[in-house]
């Protein structure tokens, strides 16, 4: 399925008398054609850009630390950088000295989300792969039952529900309104809400960029509207410009989240 920029572009449309419509950029921006099939199986361009993504973070953590040195050349130096901000800047100050094991876990969550949203911004790629629902939402189950299990291996079976469900020193005519709610927000919506979060904000920023992009294309004319065309391109450059800290902020966020329910399945009963 085309996008509207690429219709656009194709067809030579601008706003003119007689001129087509304003392609608004949709849902179709998000779709794209196979590469290949497989029988009812489908390789599209987000699939080989997140396996591209794979690719990077452990290929550039493996050749930083395959041959570590006491005098860290410039890419384990590098990796050293990535490495600490997470352990000190993450799992430390969150989890404590419980985080250390967590660390390479946290690393590859941030990393591996971080390198997904820049796709964005590199040519030939520019796409957000965590623009597709489907790749946040497997990165937060992948969390939740991370969650779930040290839950449950801390506190046993009938104490990890107590701990997800149940609060000390509540009236008794509240416990199962509590229970419910502890239920609802610890069990269902904290996995929701991550996946949200990380596409909404993707899914956003890919959308303005693709508008203000068609827009300028599309009122570049010989009168007047080229100034609104030009006005249009410095908004998708400087959409563009915002959305690379948006990328690292929403990859932080996400790590940050996820230390923050390791942390709470590790501590002690409320």
């Amino acid at each position: 399925m085309s996008s509207p920029s690429t219709t656009l572009v194709a067809s030579g449309c601008h706003i003119t008398p007689s001129g087509c419509g304003f392609p608004a950029p949709g849902l179709d921006s998000f779709n794209f054609k196979p590469i290949f099939t497989i029988g009812s199986f489908a390789f599209t361009k987000p699939m080989l850009l997140a396996i591209i993504c794979m690719l990077l973070v452990v290929g550039f953590f493996w050749a930083a630390f395959r041959k570590p040195k006491l005098v860290p050349t410039k890419l384990q130096l590098v990796g050293e950088i990535g490495y600490t901000f997470i352990a000190r800047g993450i799992a430390r100050d969150v989890i404590g000295k419980k985080g250390d094991k967590f660390v390479p876990f946290l690393t590859s969550i941030f990393f591996f989300v971080w390198v997904m949203n820049i796709m964005s911004i590199i040519p030939l790629a520019q796409f957000p792969v965590a623009s597709r629902f489907a790749y946040p939402v497997a990165l937060a189950v992948l969390v939740w039952i991370t969650y779930m299990y040290l839950t449950f291996k801390t506190h046993g079976f009938l104490g990890g529900w107590k701990h997800l469900t149940y609060m000390q020193g509540l009236p008794k005519p509240l416990v199962p309104l509590i229970v419910f709610l502890e239920f609802l927000q610890n069990v269902i919506t904290r996995p929701f809400t991550l996946a949200v979060r990380l596409w909404a904000n993707m899914f956003a920023g890919h959308m303005l960029i693709v508008m203000f992009s068609v827009a300028s294309w599309y009122l570049l004319t010989p009168s007047i509207m080229s100034a609104f065309a030009g006005g249009s391109f410095i908004l998708a450059i400087g959409m563009t410009a915002f959305e690379v800290l948006i990328q690292f902020l929403q990859a932080y966020i996400f790590t940050l989240l996820t230390s923050l329910y390791i942390s709470g399945a590790l501590e002690e009963g409320h």
